[in-house]
């Protein structure tokens, strides 16, 4: 599988860098080819030399050493890697890669490569388990960076925890498996396509300290959008308001109410392939608003509502070429309301799940859902991470495209 590969190692200076000759060995035994990079502090471990010998390659270990001029030799590098493996993967270089900060060989190869990239943490258990180690931990893996966890273990520094680097061998076979997962993408790219992607709840004013609002989080909807652009897709994401990191690789609108998140959505849809509407938009709001906060007065208080527009069922009703995918977050009934939905919004898709059950509900971060297609095809899934079942709802919509009749 890694005969011919372009692997590009880089090797950071922990006590775990001794594994990294091993694994630089059973790579070139593979028959991938392996160029090596080192920071400075690497280089207190194990020598440039070690490498060298077993890569047969010449070792990086300085930014400003040009032995081409007609080239740069990080971009070069960051150009011709296939995949990247960071190991072993210290807090200092997870720290500087979340933050982007390029200051030394690895870390400006590594913000200008395309590749995947993946990492092979290596440090003090404590460390590990730090709040700020943490963060930048999830930043990473939500830029698309791969994580390849050790086992918990007894550690150089003499405590046992989390923390320990994987074994060579675990580490090829998660290399092998990063080129096994591109092969099989590169038949389901989404390259040439333009996706636009709603997701968040929308908040509708009352007064200037009061809206409606509901529990939408837009974790799956962000989700989807990241799904779709490590895909290769042009990517428009929609947001209402969330808590939410802002994904990067893609155009983010952000909107507060539903009338704004109708106005936006109108202006794109007509550029679009791929429509998936995972927001939460209100159905109502306020006929009227305050511009003053209202005061406590004695009795109820009744607010007068308004329907909003129903953006799904325009989107049906203007719909030409674009494969449009609905939500439905029921609490009953749900495939039966779900299909209903289908039909009546002109969908071609339509995600359904009962908020009611455990692990599928807004705030968490896995789901349960059902697709159904407008051609009769209906797969339940079990219970997933937000992130995989983003990865099934995009392949589900591939599919779909792949059996769609062309016009």
């Amino acid at each position: 599988m890694l005969h011919g590969k372009k692997i590009l190692l880089a090797v950071s200076g922990g006590i775990a860098a001794y594994k990294a000759c091993a694994l630089t060995s059973k790579l070139v035994q593979s028959g991938a080819e392996v160029k090596v990079m080192m920071s400075q502090s690497a280089k207190e471990f194990v020598t440039p030399l070690t490498f060298q010998a077993l890569s047969r390659q010449p070792v990086y270990d300085w930014t400003f050493n040009e032995p081409d001029p007609t080239k740069i030799a990080h971009i070069e590098l960051a150009d011709w890697a296939e995949v990247v493996m960071i190991a072993p993967a210290t807090a200092n270089v997870i720290g500087k890669l979340a933050n982007g900060i390029a200051d030394d060989m690895i870390t400006t190869t590594l913000l200008a490569t395309k590749s995947p990239v993946l990492l092979a943490p290596a440090m003090n258990v404590n460390m590990y388990q730090h709040p700020a180690v943490q963060k930048n931990i999830s930043t990473l893996k939500e830029y698309g960076y791969t994580f390849v966890e050790g086992e918990s273990g007894y550690l150089a520094c003499g405590w046992t925890g989390k923390g320990r680097m994987a074994e060579p061998e675990v580490l090829q076979q998660a290399i092998e498996a990063t080129f096994s997962k591109n092969e099989d993408q590169g038949a389901k790219s989404l390259h040439g396509k333009h996706v636009m992607i709603t997701a968040g709840p929308t908040q509708e004013k009352i007064d200037p300290v009061r809206y409606f609002t509901n529990h939408s989080t837009g974790k799956m909807g962000y989700a989807v959008a990241r799904a779709a652009r490590d895909l290769g897709a042009n990517v428009t994401l929609i947001t209402g308001p969330t808590n939410l990191d802002e994904p990067t690789g893609m155009s983010v609108i952000q909107v507060t109410t539903a009338q704004e998140m109708y106005e936006e959505v109108m202006k794109v849809y007509s550029q679009a392939d791929i429509v998936i509407k995972s927001a939460a938009v209100a159905d109502y709001r306020p006929s009227e608003t305050a511009d003053h906060k209202r005061k406590k007065q004695p009795g109820d208080w009744s607010v007068p509502m308004e329907r909003t527009i129903d953006i799904l069922h325009t989107l049906g009703e203007k719909k030409t070429s674009q494969i449009l995918v609905g939500f439905a977050a029921e609490s009953q009934h749900v495939q039966e309301y779900a299909k209903q939905k289908l039909d009546k919004k002109n969908l071609d898709l339509i995600v359904a799940n009962n908020i009611m059950t455990p692990g599928a509900g807004f705030k968490g971060d896995t789901n349960i859902v059902t697709i159904m297609t407008k051609d009769g095809h209906l797969t339940n899934y079990e219970q997933q991470t937000k992130d995989e079942v983003a990865k099934e709802i995009i392949e589900e919509i591939l599919r779909y495209e792949e059996r769609k009749p062309r016009e």
